[in-house]
C-alpha cells in the first residue's frame, strides 16, 4: 500500500492505536490459552491468533453507535467496544464480573450497552440477528450500520444464505464478512466448495464484494470503512472476505496436525503485528524502542486483568436465575 495514502487516509493516532489493539488482544489470548492449559478454565478456549488484524480492523472503522454481532475469533473487536481484559478473564475464569456474570466460561458474550449482540456458537446463527437489528434501524430511520460475521466453514450454511439474500433485498446497512481462515475445524476450503474465492457467493445475491488482505489491518480497516459508508448511505450491505490463516487449532485442545507445518510457516512471515510493525517503521511512527515500550504496557495491562479476575467472587447459586429472560426492554445506546 502506499504510504502517501496511508498518512491521508489514516490518522497517526488511529494507526498507533490499532497497533495497541493488535498487541492487546495477542497477549490477552496468549494469556487465555495459559490459563486453559493450567486448568483453570474449564469450557473451551478459542483464539484469534494471527488473524487479529481482522476484528481490530473493522471495530475501529465503525461509529460509535453502531453495533457488531462477532463471532469467536473477534477478541480484538469485544476490546474495541469496551469490554476490558479484566472481565474477558473473569468471564473465562466463570467469575461474577465477567460480562454473563458467571454464567460461562467461553467467549459466549455480549452487551447491548456497548453495541455488542451476544455470541453463540452455532456459527453463522450471528448473521440473521444482525440483519434483524439492521432492519430495526432502517425502519427507524437511524444512520447506524451493523457488522458481522463468520468463517469459511459458517458460509456453507442456511443462515448465512438466509441472511444475505434477506439483507440484499431489502437493501439493509448492514456489512457481513468471512475470515477466510482456510479450515472449517478440520476441514480445509477446497472440500467445502468448488469456487475459489468465498466471495463469489455474494454475487448470488446482487451484492457487492471485496477480497482483502486480512492480515493487513490497513488494508482491513480501509475496506471497512468504504463498506460501513455504503451502508450507512442507504446503498445496503456490502461482503467482504478476509483471507487469512488460523496459526492455531479450532482450539487450544485441537493440535491442527491436519494443517501443513510448511502452510503454517508461509503464513507465520505474514504475521499481522509484524506487518504492522513493519508499515509504522517506514511511516516513522515507530521504532524497537516504541514497539517494546507497547508492550511493556500491554503485559502490566494483562497482569492487572488477571489479578481482577481472580479475584472477583464466584456468583451465587441464586444469580443463575438473573437476566436469563427478558424483564425490561434492552436496546443498543
Amino acid at each position: 500500500m502506499d504510504l502517501a495514502e496511508v498518512k491521508r487516509d489514516i490518522k497517526r493516532a488511529d494507526l498507533l492505536q490499532m497497533y495497541y489493539y493488535l498487541r492487546l488482544t495477542r497477549a490477552l489470548e496468549d494469556r487465555i490459552s495459559a490459563l486453559y492449559r493450567q486448568g483453570r478454565i474449564v469450557g473451551g478456549c478459542y483464539t484469534s491468533h494471527g488473524m487479529e488484524a481482522i476484528a481490530v480492523g473493522y471495530a475501529s472503522a465503525l461509529e460509535r453507535d453502531d453495533v457488531i454481532a462477532p463471532f469467536h475469533r473477534d477478541m480484538g473487536a469485544f476490546l474495541i467496544r469496551g469490554i476490558t481484559p479484566g472481565e474477558v478473564i473473569a468471564q473465562y475464569l466463570g467469575k461474577r464480573t465477567g460480562p454473563t456474570k458467571g454464567k460461562d466460561g467461553n467467549v459466549h458474550m455480549g452487551d447491548l450497552k456497548r453495541g455488542i449482540i451476544g455470541f453463540v456458537s452455532h456459527l453463522a446463527d450471528n448473521l440473521p440477528v444482525a440483519t434483524g437489528a439492521a432492519l430495526a434501524f432502517k425502519m427507524r430511520g437511524e444512520a447506524r450500520v451493523v457488522f458481522t460475521g463468520t468463517g469459511d466453514g459458517g458460509t456453507s450454511r442456511g443462515d448465512f444464505h438466509e441472511a444475505m439474500n434477506f439483507a440484499a433485498v431489502r437493501k439493509l446497512p448492514v456489512v457481513i464478512f468471512c475470515n477466510n481462515n482456510q479450515y472449517a475445524y478440520s476441514t480445509p476450503i477446497r472440500y467445502q466448495m468448488a469456487i475459489r474465492d468465498v466471495v463469489e457467493r455474494a454475487k448470488a445475491y446482487g451484492m457487492p464484494g471485496e477480497i482483502v488482505d486480512g492480515n493487513d489491518v490497513v488494508a482491513v480497516y480501509l475496506a471497512s470503512k468504504r463498506a460501513i459508508a455504503r451502508a450507512r448511505a442507504g446503498a445496503g450491505p456490502t461482503f467482504l472476505e478476509f483471507k487469512t490463516m488460523r496459526m492455531h487449532g479450532h482450539s487450544e485442545h485441537d493440535p491442527a496436525k491436519y494443517v501443513p507445518r510448511e502452510l503454517l510457516e508461509e503464513w507465520k512471515q505474514k504475521d499481522p503485528i509484524l506487518s504492522a510493525e513493519r508499515l509504522l517503521t517506514q511511516l516513522g511512527y515507530g521504532d524497537p524502542a516504541y514497539f517494546q515500550e507497547v508492550g511493556e504496557r500491554v503485559k502490566k495491562e494483562i497482569e492487572a486483568a488477571v489479578e481482577f479476575a481472580e479475584q472477583s467472587p464466584l456468583p451465587e447459586g441464586p444469580e443463575a436465575l438473573e437476566g436469563v429472560f427478558a424483564t425490561e426492554r434492552e436496546v443498543a445506546p
